[in-house]
């Protein structure tokens, strides 16, 4: 069963994420706004679509959970495998996924706080102090 709920999420996750499924949608909703002169724009007309929307939406959610709970576990054991390689690394950061969301804010307080002991800037500032460099010498020069 877990076999064949991976493959069927995995493809209806990838025909969904495709620019012919967008097209599918859209084609539906004009074909859908289009019949409604046809069907008087009667409620039987609206509930129609409101229907057919939240059957798709319903199915939808758990298969893209499915693959987005797949994908989070596959990331969570390469960073793994790049930390036990890595041997400066430190070995308490595997399975942090575990901890609770007050224990990570702990931990991402302890970071902040030895990020300001280092005086360090974090690495947007950095880029964004050198995208404001070039741009002055390239004024400079003109």
């Amino acid at each position: 069963m877990k076999g064949s709920l991976r493959k069927i999420s995995t493809s209806i996750s990838v025909m969904a994420g495709s620019a012919w499924a967008f097209m599918l949608a859209v084609l539906g909703i004009l074909a859908w706004a289009v019949s409604g002169p046809f069907f008087h724009f009667s409620n039987t007309w609206l509930i129609t679509v409101a229907t057919i929307t939240d059957v798709i939406i319903f199915l939808m959610i758990f298969s893209l959970q499915s693959s987005q709970n797949r994908d989070s576990k596959a990331i969570q054991l390469k960073l793994n495998e790049l930390i036990i390689a890595d041997k400066q690394a430190s070995n308490e950061f595997i399975g942090l996924e575990s901890l609770t969301d007050e224990e990570l804010s702990e931990l991402d307080e302890e970071f902040k706080e030895m990020l300001g002991k280092m005086n360090a800037r974090p690495a947007l500032h950095k880029l964004h102090s050198k995208i404001k460099e070039a741009k002055s010498n390239r004024s400079s020069v003109h």
